[in-house]
C-alpha cells in the first residue's frame, strides 16, 4: 500500500459531476481528523444572514481548524455539506478552488430544511488524514 493519501475516480463509474474525487485511500497507520461542522460564524461571533457571506466565513474556519493541527487542504479526505439554502455553486466553488486548487476530496452534499440554529445556512464537515 502507498504511504499516501490517493485520490481516484474510476474509469467504471460515471465522471463527477462537480470538484469531487469518487475515492479516496487513506494508508493503514495514518492519523485521522474529525472536525465538528464548522459554520459561517465570523471571528466577532456573528452570523451573516447571507448565504455567500456564510461560505466566506465557513471557509475561513476550515482553514484555522486546520491550521491549528499542521494540517493542509492535502489531508482532507472527505467533505459533508449540508445547506438550508441553494448553493451558488459559482460562487461556492470559486471558495472551494481557494482551499483545494485541484485536488479535490470525496464530497457528499445535502440540502436539508434546518441546521442547528435557525440563522445558519451553511455547514461544512471535514475528515482529514496526516500520513
Amino acid at each position: 500500500m502507498s504511504g499516501k493519501i490517493t485520490r481516484t475516480n474510476p474509469a467504471t463509474v460515471p465522471a463527477p459531476v462537480g470538484k469531487y474525487t469518487h475515492i479516496t485511500k487513506i494508508p493503514r497507520g495514518a492519523e485521522l481528523f474529525v472536525a465538528s461542522g464548522q459554520i459561517g460564524v465570523t471571528p466577532q461571533g456573528e452570523i451573516p444572514a447571507a448565504l455567500n457571506e456564510q461560505v466566506v466565513h465557513t471557509f475561513a474556519n476550515i482553514k484555522a481548524i486546520l491550521e491549528s493541527e499542521n494540517l493542509t487542504s492535502e489531508h482532507i479526505i472527505k467533505v459533508n455539506i449540508w445547506a438550508t439554502e441553494k448553493l451558488d455553486w459559482d460562487f461556492f466553488y470559486a471558495e472551494w478552488d481557494k482551499l483545494f486548487g485541484n485536488d479535490y476530496p470525496a464530497m457528499t452534499v445535502g440540502y436539508i430544511s434546518a441546521l442547528g440554529l435557525p440563522e445558519i445556512k451553511i455547514e461544512i464537515e471535514i475528515w482529514a488524514a496526516r500520513v
